[in-house]
């Protein structure tokens, strides 16, 4: 059974150190302002951890497209055609062998300033992710930065063929990229011919405004025009250039890759690809997964150590949080993944998804703790909270391009205001923030460290009891759920009310929950609740329900030792 249980804690550079107080609709970099590799001080980075945090996943460290000018650099600009927002989107890479220059504070030096940061990290005593984009470039993809002896992707591309197993770009041969919506820049539209395929597989030179239109799509030797044929031997060259890349940054002392969109890359190139880097260096694999009839195959196929569960978990605690199901859901859905679930990555939170105290999900951070805890205490595989949810960001902001959608824009430059009250000015004392921000955020502290702390969350077994007790009339199983954690001579029993009002319950405690967890009947142990720290005298027997009270949004974690 596995003893390190993850805390990945999420964040986005462009927008941590970023402590501009009022940042402009589809203001420039110049105007509001950008985070940099700088902003995650030794200080920052121990208030991090302090929330049990085991690994920081640095979100668009790698360079993208962008309508900022670097030209004074020798970086080649972005047409803004072909660029999302101001800032531009992360995950249309422009250059695998380069960092993002927005994040430098000084630009010639700024892939030494990212390397000073993954030391800075490691010596806070957390492991550093970045992102893997596999699937598609930015439509102005081109490396400067890559060794010397290395080809860069789509030079010796015969762009007369829609398909072939040598290329590393797909063509529409013959016709021209129309973007209707597309900017002119200094009067000048942008010019592909022939026209890319897009990134998100769309197969026609005039990809739409919710098309992946910015990024083109990378070629794993799968002809898709013939109905998927494989195209695996030789050896593609797209595969050998993109372990190249895995290796570069492998070497420069990452610790895993979250790999963007995993599933639209085929399973035997990572099958290929992970066990040669892993030769090299242990590191972490997670992939972007939305496809639950993949996730064994990717897993035990692909090599892969973690894979989002957002169709499955993430979205039952959404409709959960929302009122829109009842909380019993969840026990069909952890019961599906059962046989892979200690390899699923849970969240709540990310840059994809809207904010849990946005109006457009639940309007209270507070409303989070309940999922919070029971992802994060469920079982031993990850659970990963997203930069300012522990804070009780809103994601209220109409940034410009991403607009008002309850979500942090990840396309504009822009700072997020709870974040700015909990660094106040670089301290990281959390000075600024609100009663209310202080006890969410010490809330997560507390459920985060006791997933690490506590050997029946990290090593114990489980067992569910919110199917136990479906029919029973004196517990609310439309709006709570309850299970049980034992290792060795600890019992820790977990309680969630998901609803907005008190609940008085007695919950039954099978026959079958006492044999196989070998808990005493009826015998008086000391329990203790670790969130608030009061202790009693509890005693838990098949014959009787045991009876609680929990507050709206609650949760209690009562710990019996025998």
């Amino acid at each position: 059974m596995k003893t390190n249980k993850h805390i990945i804690y999420q964040t986005f550079p462009r927008l941590f150190g970023n402590y501009t107080d009022n940042p402009v609709k589809n203001g420039s970099i110049g105007e509001n302002g950008c985070g940099k590799f700088n902003s995650y001080t030794t200080r920052a980075l121990e208030s991090i951890r302090e929330l049990g945090i085991t690994h920081i996943w640095y979100t668009g460290v790698i360079a993208h497209s962008t309508c900022t000018d670097y030209t004074a650099y020798g970086i080649p600009k972005d047409h803004r055609a072909i660029v999302k927002g101001k800032a531009g989107s992360p995950y249309a890479v422009k250059d695998y062998y380069d960092v993002d220059p927005d994040l430098a504070e000084n630009i010639p030096n700024r892939m030494n300033e990212f390397r000073q940061l993954v030391r800075r990290t490691h010596d806070a005593g957390m492991k550093v992710i970045i992102d893997f984009v596999p699937n598609h470039v930015a439509r102005s993809y081109h490396s400067l930065m890559k060794p010397a002896y290395i080809d860069d992707l789509g030079q010796h591309d015969r762009t007369d063929l829609a398909f072939s197993g040598t290329n590393n770009f797909y063509y529409i041969p013959g016709h021209r990229l129309e973007l209707h919506f597309g900017a002119q820049e200094d009067g000048f539209e942008y010019s592909e011919f022939p026209a890319k395929v897009t990134g998100n597989d769309c197969f026609n030179a005039t990809p739409g405004k919710n098309d992946w239109y910015e990024t083109i799509k990378l070629n794993y030797g799968v002809d898709y025009s013939n109905g998927g044929t494989k195209h695996f031997s030789p050896i593609p060259g797209t595969w050998y250039k993109m372990l190249d890349i895995l290796l570069f940054w492998t070497g420069h002392d990452i610790d895993g890759f979250r790999c963007d969109m995993a599933e639209m890359v085929p399973v035997e190139f990572w099958n290929w690809a992970i066990p040669r880097v892993k030769s090299r260096k242990k590191v972490t694999f997670v992939a972007e997964i939305y496809n639950p009839e993949l996730y064994y195959t990717y897993i035990y196929t692909g090599k892969f150590d973690y894979l989002y569960d957002k169709v499955g978990m993430y979205d039952t605690l959404r409709r959960i949080i929302r009122r829109e199901a009842p909380s019993s859901d969840i026990t069909a859905c952890w019961q599906a993944i059962e046989p892979v679930k200690d390899h699923m990555l849970f969240f709540i939170e990310n840059h994809d998804e809207q904010r849990i105290a946005s109006d457009f999900f639940a309007g209270s951070a507070q409303a989070g703790i309940p999922g919070l805890t029971f992802l994060a205490l469920l079982g031993v595989n990850p659970v990963m909270i997203y930069n300012g949810q522990e804070l009780g960001e809103k994601g209220m902001d109409d940034e410009g391009f991403s607009g008002l959608d309850g979500r942090t824009s990840i396309f504009d430059y822009w700072s997020m205001k709870s974040v700015r009250d909990w660094a106040n000015g670089g301290r990281f004392d959390g000075g600024k923030l609100s009663g209310e921000q202080r006890r969410i955020r010490e809330s997560y502290r507390k459920i985060l460290t006791l997933t690490k702390n506590e050997k029946a969350f990290s090593l114990g077994h489980f067992y569910g009891l919110a199917y136990c007790n479906k029919d029973n009339p004196y517990f609310p199983s439309e709006r709570m759920s309850a299970y049980l954690r034992k290792y060795e001579n600890e019992l820790i029993i977990v309680f969630i009310n998901f609803d907005n009002r008190e609940h008085h319950f007695r919950t039954i405690i099978p026959k079958n929950a006492f044999d196989v967890l070998n808990i005493p009947d009826n015998t008086a142990s000391k329990a203790k609740e670790l969130l608030s720290g009061e202790e009693t005298i509890c005693s838990l027997t098949r014959a009787c329900p045991y009876q609680e009270c929990m507050p709206a949004y609650s949760v209690k974690i009562l710990k019996i030792r025998y």
